[in-house]
């Protein structure tokens, strides 16, 4: 395992086309921007684990197959990023 430093604003590539950005860090969280192509999949450990099972689920023979959540199209949400204390140091006089 490769362990890595950053600090907020800084980030990691992998490959020629993923990159992570380290958005902020309040308390034990840190939150992270993820830019990567479309053909890459990127999942928290326990929806890829979720979506695993789910594949490995196979319907009896008969019963109508559901659809699951790796085979619908993904929802993506866009959200402003706000300003907050961790994005911007304050000017202290």
């Amino acid at each position: 395992m490769l362990i890595l430093t950053r600090r907020v604003g800084e980030t990691i590539v992998i490959g020629d086309d993923v990159i992570v950005t380290v958005l902020g860090i309040k308390g034990n969280q840190v939150r992270i921007g993820i830019n990567a192509p479309k053909t890459v999949s990127v999942h928290r450990e326990e929806i890829y684990q979720r979506i695993q099972q789910e594949k490995n689920t196979t319907p009896k023979e008969g019963a109508p197959i559901a659809t699951s959540a790796a085979q619908q199209e993904p929802e993506v949400t866009v959200k402003k990023k706000r300003e907050s204390k961790i994005d911007k140091p304050e000017d202290k006089e």
